[in-house]
């Protein structure tokens, strides 16, 4: 990102303000564009296999079965 910022002030310093705006903005679509290649690229991965039953975690309590719990035992 410094090197875009920085090609863009020697830009402004050699060439009129129209070609800054074309260059900061064609860096800002650059970047946008490398998010979305990056961001399909990992929806597609998470694609690749079949989802697998989550087997039930004893530890994790329901919010609601805990709260019982905790009341009986402090006699609320």
């Amino acid at each position: 990102m410094l090197n875009i910022v920085t090609a863009a002030t020697a830009a402004a310093e050699t060439e009129s303000n129209e070609s800054l705006a074309y260059l900061v903005g064609g860096g800002i679509f650059i970047f946008f564009m490398i998010l979305l290649f990056v961001t399909l690229s990992f929806s597609r991965v998470g694609l690749r296999h079949d989802a697998h039953t989550q087997l039930p975690d004893p530890h994790k309590p329901v919010p609601h079965h805990h709260q019982d719990q905790v009341e009986k035992r402090d006699g609320h």
